[in-house]
């Protein structure tokens, strides 16, 4: 019997690499955009990525978010790009 692994893994969408679920950013379509899932606890399909903006610009190039979601068409992922910057500049979303 193979030893499970500490933590899940999952798939980075933006690079494609495998890493482990805590050290990823799940994002949701909700409505008419994409939003980060902070707590993972939103309804609906997710999607990962690292929590950096080269990721988020390679997901976008790639179209990557509309096929991960299963969405019809592409989203609009302002609230991520907003997260991102936040969190990269060491504050974090709702303080003022």
């Amino acid at each position: 019997m193979l030893p499970r692994p500490a933590s899940p893994t999952r798939t980075c969408v933006g690079c494609g690499e495998r890493t482990a679920k805590p050290q990823l950013i799940r994002l949701v379509a909700t409505g008419d955009e994409i939003v980060p899932d902070v707590a993972s606890r939103l309804p609906g399909r997710g999607a990962y990525l690292h929590p950096s903006l080269a990721c988020l610009e390679r997901a976008q190039r790639r179209k990557a978010f509309s096929r991960a979601l299963r969405l019809p068409a592409a989203l609009p992922a302002g609230k991520v790009a907003e997260y991102l910057v936040e969190r990269l500049a060491g504050t974090r979303v709702g303080e003022d």
